[in-house]
């Protein structure tokens, strides 16, 4: 690869970038200047290493999730269009949290090579633990993974959602943070506009949703 990863003093990562000096990478990025490539990695190593220690802060893998983590980083990189309205570390976000839950559901797939009922550990009562239970587990451990990184996004796209009406209409119908779920025809009183109006900007802002998580 043509990036090292590093710690700077073993263990810093370089000082993240000012909005302006990101920008300015970005646009000589764009222009096939690879050294400005280099330093927008090695300056976002920080996000990489928040992530992995925010979700999988008992893993004794962290090390490898923070290379594996880094790959995402660079793919972010390298297919990072400013022109969607999205910020560079949100997108980033996405693409690193799903590198590494790749990786953790190619280990699953390929631990299905042995055989699911042979014993490997035992619990703290002493009874034994095949690999099935334990793939069992991670599944469960896995999916609230999962969920938690995607509703995360989802509060950040929302909360980068410019027009105020469609993401008061958002959380209204949908009852975010914490709130009470609404009805087209309620949120429609309390906004004092038509239910058919409701549903428009409703309508609009999933699809705004859907293209930001990549859903088509």
């Amino acid at each position: 690869m043509f990036f090292v990863l590093h710690i700077q003093n073993g263990s810093s990562f370089p000082a993240a970038l000012s909005s302006k000096e990101e920008k300015q990478l970005l646009e000589e990025f764009s222009k096939g200047n690879t050294d400005a490539k280099n330093k927008l990695v090695e300056h976002n190593l920080r996000l990489v290493a928040h992530i992995v220690k925010k979700y999988y802060a008992n893993s004794d893998e962290q090390d490898d999730l923070i290379s594996i983590g880094t790959i995402g980083l660079i793919k972010a990189i390298n297919s990072f269009d400013g022109s969607k309205g999205i910020k560079l570390a949100t997108f980033a976000s996405k693409c690193i949290e799903n590198e590494i839950l790749m990786y953790f559901r190619g280990k699953k797939k390929n631990s299905q090579e042995i055989s699911i009922s042979e014993p490997i550990d035992t619990d703290s009562e002493g009874n034994p633990l095949t690999l099935i239970d334990i793939i069992s587990q991670d599944d469960d451990v896995a999916d609230s993974i999962d969920l938690r990184i995607k509703t995360e996004m989802l509060y950040n796209f929302i909360d980068c959602i410019e027009d105020e009406r469609e993401k008061t209409i958002l959380v209204m119908r949908y009852g975010l943070y914490n709130t009470i779920p609404y009805t087209q025809k309620q949120v429609a009183k309390r906004l004092n506009i038509s239910r058919s109006y409701v549903s428009r900007i409703e309508k609009k802002a999933i699809d705004g949703l859907r293209k930001s998580f990549g859903i088509k």
